[in-house]
């Protein structure tokens, strides 16, 4: 049987199947709406668009379901049903490897990373998209994207190594407010992770190996290495051994190229008290 994908506002096969599981689940565990998001630790409403179809639930959702309502195990395999309806397809295997990833680096030129961005930000860049994102794909895109972030907090967590290009940092996407929210967030979280590392590439550094466009690179747990690359309608997973060094050897020499955390710190700083 195709199961149909969803990526507008009318909800997809996917998700209708899903949100029924959550209600038969909850009902068959007794509890009313009302009931099950108190121990969920969800909003009533919020509970109630995930089984009407209207929201995806997020991964972490599924799994306290499925201990609450005593589903077996049905509710947390509907995780990588949920996946597809999250991401674009040649993003989907980089989001899945990236929650267990042992070491995740970029090199960004346009954008705060993913993993960095609030939640305002996010908001601002995906409505600034052309054609414009409907309402609803807007909230689904969010997020998504926020919920990539626990990676963050996970227990043994991935090293992560960003560099990014100043003039990214002087972008008002959003505003000025939202650039400077988002500027003390990425200071924070420096501060928060001691396995986060964020250098910065400074604009009167006129040559340097990042000049060929932005890149993601992991290293999974099981040794796999790993680069995706975007580029405008053309955005591609690589795993072939001798690109994917290339690409590792890159940006080794960018870091030695940037400031070190310090000082990139310090531009950061500066940048938020001009704001």
């Amino acid at each position: 049987m195709v199961v149909a994908v969803g990526t507008g506002n009318e909800p997809s096969q996917v998700r209708r199947l899903v949100g029924d599981l959550i209600r038969i689940h909850r009902v068959r565990a007794g509890l009313t709406q009302k009931d099950a998001s108190e121990k969920l630790l969800v909003s009533e409403s919020l509970l109630g668009a995930y089984e009407r179809a209207e929201r995806i639930p997020s991964l972490e959702f599924l799994r306290d379901a499925d201990k609450v309502f005593d589903a077996g195990g049905a509710l947390k395999a509907c995780a990588e049903l949920v996946d597809g309806e999250k991401y674009p397809p040649k993003f989907l295997d980089w989001a899945k490897l990236e929650r267990a990833a042992r070491v995740i680096s970029a090199y960004e030129t346009m954008l705060i990373p993913g993993l960095l961005q609030t939640e305002e930000y996010v908001y601002a860049l995906f409505r600034s998209r052309v054609p414009a994102y409907s309402e609803a794909e807007i909230v689904r895109l969010v997020e998504a994207r926020l919920e990539r972030q626990a990676v963050l907090g996970r227990t043994s967590p991935p090293r992560i190594g960003y560099v990014i290009e100043e003039s990214v940092l002087d972008r008002t996407l959003g505003g000025p407010e939202v650039l400077k929210e988002q500027l003390r967030h990425l200071l924070d979280c420096t501060k928060r992770f001691n396995h986060l590392t964020v250098q910065v590439m400074p604009s009167a550094q006129h040559t340097h190996a990042g000049l060929m466009g932005p890149m993601q690179l992991m290293s999974t747990a099981e040794g796999r290495t790993l680069v995706y690359v975007e580029a405008h309608g053309d955005d591609r997973l690589i795993s072939k051994p001798d690109r994917v060094s290339d690409q590792f050897d890159l940006f080794g020499i960018l870091r030695a190229q940037a400031l070190n955390p310090w000082m990139s710190a310090e531009i950061i700083e500066t940048k938020v008290g001009q704001l």
